[in-house]
């Protein structure tokens, strides 16, 4: 006989054994949700919810309390109650998980949370094979592995690249950072022989649990969610970003309970919108904005396009408050599909096509506030801006030499500017075209006379990071210096140097 409800505890778990003693109590106004309705606990810390034979019941952290992690630092908070287990598929879902027990409980452990935090962010690692596992292994996780001073990671989709057996090997390299590592699915980690999209992530679901859900830390509330379609509801073929209506009606409910001070973090694998390219439904974006008009702090965080930028929302785009929407379009760790040529440890450089090198980002919050720092991987942290000049002019002869600024993390209206020589400083201009130096690398590849170890890059598309200047060649011979400072959205400052030599002809 199908079970309808689910009902029981949300407790301090003290000794830490993750079972209700009884002696341990309940902890009042915690959110506990089936995916789509969510409830508070009673002054008990009890709570009763609607549920059907495929449904994921969670707890959705709340400040001032940690979750449990297991061996692999995946945060346990929900229950899979999947009684007859996943339909069948390529790659295995869900075991069939029987009844549910008589009082399913959660416990949490009480944690000193500091409105100041820091979280680590990666775009895309996207491995196909044990081999791109290795590259990840080896050019990003051990960067950060035992790093101190941040409380959560984030992996925003496409954990793996279509091979779903590869989610295992993705967890066992991302556990040896050694801090709680919370995931979303994109558009390379579905089940592609599901027929309908609540499907599509079961084996997903297998590995890390529910593909929507929240948690707070701080003053900060987070929501994750898969926002791929699949199939495409216009054609059934492929894919499109968009949510589901039960999706929307679970963060629906779920703000209903979050202050409206707090800052909103929504996180999904595919932008909310790419103008060039229809790739997302418009109405479930307008739908989502309407539940935040009364949120002032917002922010969106997205991957998916092997590139960085900042987007702004305003009410052009259906965004209901007067300071436009930020979202933040994260680069990836994987860079370009691990492509290019291989760096001294033998892995590929992987510039991504706007000319952003391949790494991670730093997400600091404090209260309601947050400012976001990219670190490139295999870099010092200090490296923001890749300067592209030519390294000789002719004296008297270089009227159109160009200077070119990529600054990872800039965006249009970013003061960026540049002197030579310790001389007065100059405006760059923002320009919107192929980052020159990330063409060199593709023709590097072209010209070369042996065969390249590794794939080619992609086709270069234009940054939306990058500055334009000119190069005097009216100076004395010899070497002079370039230097470019930029600032940021968040008034940080950033420089980089570079040199040319001015030659006469004789």
């Amino acid at each position: 006989m199908a079970q309808n409800s689910v009902k029981g505890y949300v407790y301090e778990d003290t000794n830490n054994n993750a079972k209700k003693d009884r002696r341990e109590t309940g902890i009042a106004n915690v959110a506990v949700t089936n995916g789509t309705q969510v409830v508070l606990t009673d002054n008990k810390g009890k709570y009763e919810l609607p549920v059907s034979d495929d449904d994921i019941i969670f707890v959705i952290k709340p400040s001032g309390y940690m979750l449990k992690t297991n061996e692999n630092k995946l945060p346990q908070f929900y229950y899979l109650h999947k009684p007859n287990g996943s339909p069948e598929a390529e790659f295995k879902g869900v075991s069939a998980t029987g009844k549910l027990p008589n009082s399913l409980d959660f416990g949490l452990l009480p944690s000193e949370e500091k409105e100041e935090f820091t979280a680590i962010i990666f775009g895309d690692p996207q491995p196909r094979d044990l081999k791109e596992i290795d590259y990840f292994t080896r050019g990003v996780v051990s960067e950060v592995e035992g790093i101190k001073n941040v409380l959560f990671g984030i992996s925003m989709g496409d954990l793996v690249n279509n091979d779903l057996d590869l989610f295992k090997p993705y967890i066992e390299a991302a556990q040896k950072i050694g801090i709680p590592w919370y995931n979303l699915m994109g558009n390379h980690d579905m089940n592609f022989d599901a027929k309908e999209d609540k499907f599509s992530d079961e084996t997903y679901e297998a590995h890390f649990g529910p593909a929507n859900y929240a948690f707070n830390y701080g003053k900060v509330h987070f929501i994750l969610l898969d926002n791929i379609l699949y199939p495409d509801p216009r054609d059934e073929e492929g894919y499109w970003g968009g949510f589901r209506e039960d999706q929307l009606d679970f963060v629906e409910n779920d703000l209903r309970f979050v202050p409206k001070d707090h800052l909103v973090v929504l996180a999904f694998h595919i932008p909310l919108s790419e103008p060039e390219r229809d790739t997302f439904r418009d109405e479930d974006r307008e739908r989502l904005f309407g539940m935040l008009k009364d949120y002032p702090h917002t922010l969106s965080l997205s991957a998916h396009t092997h590139i960085q930028k900042q987007d702004f929302f305003g009410k052009e785009e259906g965004w209901q408050r007067e300071k436009p929407h930020h979202e933040y379009n994260v680069g990836t760790t994987s860079g370009d599909w691990y492509s290019g040529r291989l760096n001294k440890e033998g892995i590929p450089i992987s510039t991504m096509r706007d000319g952003t090198p391949k790494g991670y980002a730093f997400i600091h919050f404090n209260g309601a506030n947050y400012d976001v720092e990219y670190k490139v991987a295999g870099k010092e942290k200090d490296y923001q801006i890749n300067i592209f000049a030519p390294k000789v002019i002719a004296k008297g002869h270089g009227k159109q030499a160009r200077l070119f600024a990529n600054f990872f993390m800039g965006t249009s209206g970013d003061d960026v500017r540049y002197r030579i020589d310790e001389g007065d400083w100059e405006e760059m201009i923002y320009v919107e075209e192929h980052d020159p130096s990330f063409e060199a690398l593709v023709y590097e590849w072209y010209q070369s006379n042996e065969v390249m170890p590794n794939r080619l890059y992609s086709g270069a598309i234009n940054s939306k990071h990058l500055w334009l200047g000119s190069l005097p060649d009216n100076l004395e011979a010899g070497e002079h210096t370039i230097e470019v400072k930029a600032t940021d959205m968040y008034d940080k400052t950033f420089t980089a140097t570079g040199n040319y030599r001015l030659e006469e002809i004789k």
